[in-house]
């Protein structure tokens, strides 16, 4: 039975995702703010499910919850970073931009650590870190939250080049970068393209048994990725 780590389980894709691997026969250490949502899933799958409360933000607790898991675990051969945070923010609120950056940048960078980290010294495992769309360009309405996501996209993409020092070449690091998906993440009223939780799940878990560097879900955001990357700031500044 492979071993997973899920960060960020209680709703959303990383719930979604939990029961996608419990299904394909992992067992799965999930974690997140809320204890109950966490309790309520194990009691479903109580022989797959390991239950560690843990607030990403807390870096300390971070660190301290990890390495309890692989102690559990001895070996993981998944780790899904899918904890988020984002807000609507054009007045620049700094309390909103803190809990941003704090979850998306200190808490997300921490976890890559642990994970290129316990990866490189067990010679073999995969990294998959939920970026976004956003991560492509800048945004008026959400500055902190594009620009966290953008560092997430290189953060992630540096590991993947760094694992070029890992003798074993069984390392593996996934960007995936979803548009608009039906969960309370969606940022916006305006909102097109948006995919059902569970298709995105679905593409998510397929590009992850595919071991792809970098995966948009749904597929068809590649070809506004493609754009966005060509557009020049001033066309943005008018259409963002």
């Amino acid at each position: 039975m492979k071993n997973a780590i899920v960060f960020g389980a209680t709703s959303g894709i990383g719930k979604s995702l939990t029961e996608i691997l419990i299904k394909e026969g992992y067992k799965v250490a999930i974690t997140g703010r809320r204890l109950d949502k966490l309790e309520a899933l194990k009691k479903e799958y109580p022989q797959q499910v390991l239950v560690k409360q843990n607030d990403i933000q807390d870096i300390t607790q971070l660190d301290k919850v990890f390495k309890e898991i692989v102690t559990d675990f001895k070996t993981i051969d998944l780790i899904v970073q899918s904890s988020g945070v984002g807000y609507v923010n054009p007045k620049l609120e700094w309390g909103k931009q803190q809990q941003t950056i704090n979850t998306n940048v200190l808490g997300c960078t921490k976890l890559y650590i642990l994970a290129y980290d316990l990866f490189k010294k067990q010679q073999f495992g995969h990294l998959v870190g939920i970026s976004s769309i956003a991560s492509i360009r800048g945004n008026r309405s959400a500055p902190d939250y594009f620009a966290s996501k953008a560092y997430q996209k290189a953060y992630l993409e540096s590991l993947y080049i760094k694992t070029k020092s890992i003798k074993s070449n069984n390392v593996f690091v996934t960007d995936i970068r979803p548009g608009f998906v039906d969960t309370p993440m969606a940022l916006g009223e305006a909102i097109f393209w948006m995919v059902p939780l569970d298709k995105a799940a679905k593409q998510i878990y397929k590009a992850i048994k595919k071991k792809k560097r970098v995966a948009y879900v749904s597929k068809r955001w590649i070809i506004i990725a493609f754009l966005l990357k060509l557009m020049p700031a001033w066309v943005l500044k008018k259409v963002l």
